[in-house]
């Protein structure tokens, strides 16, 4: 619902296309990689976005992936947490790609 109300601010359309991103790696997470490009432009953004989201959402997902992690059927669900934990630190200029 949040990714949609991005959407009526024209800065805030960047901001709910990688809300799909992450929405994307939520939903289906095994089976994708996250491959990050060249840009000057994701840097920047990804800055700003490290200092007033994305910090916080990163570390969540870290320890949401230790704690999966302490069970031997909870290791793969914590990997993908930890790989949730990537992408929610730098979602700018990163793709969501199938494996």
């Amino acid at each position: 619902m949040g990714r949609l109300l991005w959407c009526f601010i024209i800065v805030g359309i960047l901001l709910s296309l990688q809300c799909f991103n992450l929405v994307s790696l939520t939903m289906w997470p095994f089976g994708k990689e996250i491959v990050y490009g060249d840009d000057m432009f994701s840097l920047l953004v990804n800055v700003i976005w490290i200092v007033s989201f994305g910090l916080e959402i990163a570390v969540s997902n870290l320890i949401i992936g230790h704690l999966l992690c302490i069970t031997i059927i909870g290791i793969p669900f914590g990997k993908q947490f930890f790989k949730l934990a990537q992408l929610s630190l730098m979602p700018f200029g990163a793709q969501v790609a199938v494996c």
